[in-house]
């Protein structure tokens, strides 16, 4: 059937269910230009700085992009691989594993990554999921705990691109997964393989990115579920309340942000005769400059400096109980679509067709 020019065949090709993981992002290489405009980007979200728009893009424009850019760049060359980011390499891997523990399952889904901030963008993934007949989607931000600053710049980006879609798919979202118990027994797991070798009477340190404190006063719910996630792997482990603590890092600027500062918790705990700290970030899906860099380079070599021994502990990259997690809750969430519920199989493609020709009807 035609109207006008158009043919509804155009409307008869088979439905697709996608779930798009979606992980902060990364410079596509470590240099003062690539990490300019990457930051560009990232830190003039209104989410992520909550300062006037006129105000802080002068700071940004004129003073932190020619400053941060090449410090930054010097970081990113110390944790770059032959692969690139190691951000975006464990995320590709990741979302491999994601998409083969899905297959597993229903074969009809299509399982993407997409980055905030740099590249592949949301908007690029979904626009050649368009393409190819999207018509339900599951977002999954890799970020186990819910922030403004991070969560929610996912769904502004994803609503921006569909703003424009006149056919627009349904959608549904995944906000958090800072309690789920899947998660929390893959964590602990981790820490139990990990520490098996050095012993468990080392001190546990859960580190966070940290966020400024007026965004916790704003209702910003990340500082309670950081504490609740720590807590519930700690019970995990049958830790002693005092063999381990939590703390934020990657602080900027000069106003106060979410403590104890991890840097300077580091050196608390030297003051106070802890020689041994295991340091976990779960609060990273996977390996960064802020878990590898900032965590596992220098503040290793502060602690080290006042006597003490820090052993980070890697995230969850890319391990089985982490990518069929993910899965699992992917499953879940798309509970009643084709793609990611089993019980609900998509008709197969002669069925599909002798439905369009029975809408035809008879032809001349």
């Amino acid at each position: 059937m035609t109207f006008q020019g158009r043919s509804c065949d155009a409307h008869g090709t088979p439905d697709r269910t996608g779930v798009l993981l979606v992980n902060l992002g990364t410079p596509d290489a470590p240099t003062p230009r690539a990490l300019r405009r990457y930051l560009a980007e990232f830190l003039a979200d209104p989410r992520v700085v909550e300062v006037p728009r006129p105000i802080w893009l002068a700071i940004l424009y004129g003073v932190i992009l020619p400053l941060r850019s090449p410090r930054s760049a010097r970081a990113y060359a110390k944790v770059w691989t032959d692969q690139g980011s190691p951000l975006r390499v464990w995320s590709e891997r990741l979302t491999e594993a994601v998409g083969a523990a899905l297959a597993r399952r229903s074969a009809d889904v299509e399982v993407g990554l997409a980055m905030r901030y740099g590249s592949p963008s949301i908007a690029q993934v979904l626009r050649g999921w368009k393409d190819r007949g999207l018509r339900r989607l599951l977002v999954l931000p890799l970020y186990p705990q819910y922030s403004a600053t991070t969560t929610a710049t996912v769904f502004d980006a994803v609503t921006a691109e569909l703003a424009s879609w006149r056919w627009q798919p349904e959608l549904r979202w995944i906000g958090d997964y800072y309690r789920e118990p899947a998660w929390l027994d893959a964590v602990a797991d981790s820490i139990r393989r990990d520490r098996a070798a050095r012993g468990s009477a080392r001190h546990l340190l859960f580190s966070f990115h940290g966020l400024p404190q007026r965004y916790l006063r704003a209702g910003d719910p990340y500082f309670c579920q950081c504490h609740a996630s720590a807590r519930l792997i700690a019970d995990r482990l049958d830790l002693d309340p005092n063999s381990w603590s939590l703390s934020f890092q990657s602080r900027v600027g000069r106003e106060p942000w979410l403590q104890p500062y991890t840097d300077a918790h580091l050196l608390t705990l030297a003051a106070r005769g802890t020689r041994e700290v295991d340091v976990v970030c779960p609060g990273f899906a996977v390996d960064c400059l802020e878990t590898l860099e900032e965590i596992a380079m220098q503040n290793a070599e502060a602690f080290a400096e006042k006597g003490g021994d820090l052993h980070y502990i890697p995230a969850l990259n890319d391990e089985p109980a982490h990518a069929g997690f993910l899965a699992a809750l992917a499953s879940r969430h798309g509970a009643g679509w084709p793609g990611l519920d089993p019980a609900m199989a998509q008709p197969d493609i002669p069925a599909r067709q002798a439905a369009r020709d029975a809408y035809r009807g008879p032809q001349a």
